[in-house]
């Protein structure tokens, strides 16, 4: 994916764009972002800017790409007695730390990156050993992101014993048991979320009990397996098979009682009331905010303004943030993500 980015530089990394970065070192333009998950992006180099801070995204506990101490006109340049030297969120980074890598030319790399924030980068050097000595400072703002963790929620209402029988209770484990099953081989598992019991007041007609289930379908992880093929490995295409199985079971349920002369069970599902949702869930601390990062809208990026100037902020609705200690404060503002000093 390659977009233009609105008045400020963006990278964000997927691991499709790998197979084009093998073979070459690829500078990224000042112009455009790529996203990348994968944490095979060794020949990927991001340059800086002193108009704007450069926005990248690492995708949480793996290693960033390397990030240079350099703008595009200074990487053109012959420079002499360069000197580098980098602050993060924390303070000063160095190489003796197990976490960070700084080449003698400037370059970082964060190792194992969870700390989302500005980094800076302050360069000294000479054009010439005549000239004077000049300074710049680039910053990048960092940030950490995670993938969501994607399940299809269902929700299916059964006709039912007295809500306190304990016929109930053996068919809600029996019931859960053959949806498990349904999934099994599909790395998939299917997880109860909710399940009540209620007297229902029927058009035209007398109470009767119905339970109202409610349970997940979530992939498990399978990139590690050696004998699944890469189709079969994919987490999506799993769960949308997973999800035709479970829509046939309960189709075939209906089907069955349609044909049948029997009287109706005592427990039995009622057709139509099986619904189904796709649901995106990021962990504590992060979110999908399209206003806050239009970059990557579907990742799950800090919900925490990461700005220095900012650290003590908490998000509001609409983009906006509200200093935490001061509750009811009516001063607000944009995180300022690009418009640092």
């Amino acid at each position: 994916m390659i977009s233009e980015c609105c008045g400020e530089v963006c990278f964000f990394f997927q691991r499709s764009l790998m197979p084009e970065l093998r073979g070459n070192t690829t500078v990224q333009s000042s112009k455009r972002f790529s996203r990348s998950a994968g944490p095979k992006h060794d020949n990927l180099k991001i340059v800086g800017s002193v108009v704007f801070p450069v926005k990248v995204y690492v995708k949480l506990n793996h290693n960033s790409p390397r990030i240079l101490c350099l703008t595009n006109r200074l990487r053109n340049l012959e420079l002499i007695d360069p000197i580098f030297q980098w602050t993060g969120p924390g303070g000063g980074l160095s190489s003796e730390n197990s976490s960070v890598k700084i080449s003698p030319s400037g370059t970082l790399i964060l190792r194992h990156f969870n700390q989302s924030g500005v980094y800076t980068c302050s360069i000294v050097y000479k054009l010439t050993a005549m000239q004077p000595v000049e300074h710049l400072i680039i910053k990048y703002l960092i940030y950490a992101y995670s993938d969501p963790k994607n399940y299809y929620e269902f929700t299916a209402r059964y006709h039912t014993a007295p809500c306190n029988s304990s016929e109930n209770t053996y068919f809600e484990k029996a019931l859960l048991q053959i949806l498990s099953n349904l999934v099994a081989e599909l790395s998939c598992e299917v997880t109860l979320i909710k399940s009540e019991c209620h007297h229902v007041k029927m058009q035209r007609g007398g109470l009767q009990n119905e339970n109202f289930f409610t349970f997940s379908v979530t992939s498990l992880d399978r990139e590690n397996h050696r004998l699944c093929q890469q189709r079969d490995c994919d987490a999506f295409y799993r769960l949308n098979k997973a999800k035709h199985h479970i829509e046939r079971f309960f189709k075939q349920q209906v089907e069955i009682i349609r044909k049948s002369s029997e009287p109706l069970p005592k427990i039995y599902y009622i057709d139509g009331t099986l619904h189904m949702v796709w649901v995106d869930r990021c962990s504590a601390g992060y979110g999908m905010n399209a206003q806050m990062h239009p970059e990557c809208p579907g990742c799950c990026a800090p919900s925490v303004c990461p700005c220095k100037v900012s650290l003590s902020w908490t998000t509001q609705e609409g983009g906006l943030w509200r200093d935490r200690h001061a509750p009811g404060s009516p001063h607000t503002a944009r995180c300022p993500s690009f418009h640092l000093r």
